[in-house]
């Protein structure tokens, strides 16, 4: 018989964008499978982890459970290095955990680096849904999500239909204080991220890309912008943007779309609005993404879904039970009757 137990001393390294989730997707496996850790939340944003680390202090857990260090970027190899530590996780950016994973020694290693998702608009599908969805998918956040829409690739049956009803919504996107119910785009992390992602805009559209919408910057503050004619191999389609920017396409056949997806160092989620169940299992099989979604964004996530990515995207997955499974190891056990 064999049994699943705990690997020991966990690691973990969390970004900005989602503060208090993407902490707790960390913590709650590793409480569950019985692993003490060490977390570093993002230094821009420590509060969300903070107060976890509160609520836990409160808890009768065993001395030396957890700690929480928040610390800046350049204290973060001491959380990879350390010969004690037999699991890191860490979501940020591939330029950050490539070289943690190096370091990482023996340690196992699950890395959630984001990516450029892509979502196919077929045909048959149902275009006013598929417009809100996109909307929130690219959108919300201010697009500060690792499976933010990026890439909106549309059947040229539909396509100046549905770029015509995309673009009328996007305008409609109330930019400014996020304190109000009734704002959606709100300021990114700093201006220089803004900034950054302005010159990207500028530079598509310096290469004949066409700004649809938005595209304008004031601080940190980025309008909801859609463009199209972008060649893939501007930084606004074939890096991740992380901003609240999308880039139009057409296509003619689904498996020319599906061969653009994966015509990406990335491959963390995809979206399909397709009514077919053949193209459905097409796109599942054919992919190189960690998570096919039909009928939705590739922003859909629920905490006990298996998550993560392959190619730039990272490696390992996150999701309770698969976190968990991450965080422990079998152990065998073989019962020998003597004298048999």
């Amino acid at each position: 018989m064999w049994k699943r137990v705990p690997v020991g001393v966990c690691s973990f390294i969390s970004p900005f964008n989602f503060p208090l989730n993407l902490a707790a997707h960390k913590i709650a496996p590793a409480l569950a499978a019985g692993c003490p850790f060490v977390l570093k939340p993002s230094s821009r944003t420590p509060i969300g982890a903070l107060l976890i680390a509160e609520t836990l202090a409160e808890l009768d857990l065993p001395v030396g459970a957890f700690s929480v260090l928040p610390c800046q970027r350049e204290g973060a190899r001491l959380f990879s290095e350390d010969p004690r530590i037999k699991f890191l996780s860490f979501t940020g950016s591939p330029a950050a955990g490539w070289p943690l994973k190096a370091r990482a020694g023996k340690a196992r290693v699950t890395l959630e680096l984001g990516g450029n998702a892509a979502c196919v608009v077929d045909s048959d599908a149902d275009q006013p849904d598929a417009v809100r969805r996109i909307l929130f998918g690219a959108f919300y956040q201010s697009g500060q999500s690792c499976i933010s829409v990026q890439r909106i690739l549309i059947h040229e049956a539909i396509y100046a239909e549905f770029r015509e009803r995309l673009v009328e919504a996007a305008r409609q996107l109330k930019m400014g204080d996020p304190k109000e119910e009734d704002t959606f785009i709100g300021p990114m992390i700093s201006a220089r991220e803004a900034q950054r992602l302005e010159q990207w805009i500028r530079s598509a559209a310096a290469r004949g890309g066409r700004i649809l919408c938005g595209g304008r910057r004031d601080g940190a503050m980025l309008e909801a912008t859609l463009l199209e004619n972008v060649p893939r191999d501007e930084p606004i389609v074939a890096r991740e943007a992380f901003g609240p920017v999308a880039v139009l396409s057409s296509f003619g056949d689904f498996e020319e779309a599906l061969r653009e997806v994966n015509d990406s160092e990335y491959g963390l989620q995809a979206g399909i609005f397709t009514r077919d169940i053949y193209k459905a299992h097409q796109a599942w099989d054919t992919l190189e993404v960690g998570g096919v979604v039909i009928g939705d964004v590739p922003s859909f996530r629920v905490d006990h879904m298996p998550y993560g990515g392959v190619k730039n995207s990272g490696q390992g997955r996150e999701g309770v039970r698969f976190a968990m499974e991450e965080m422990t190891e079998i152990r065998l056990l073989v019962l020998r009757t003597p004298g048999s």
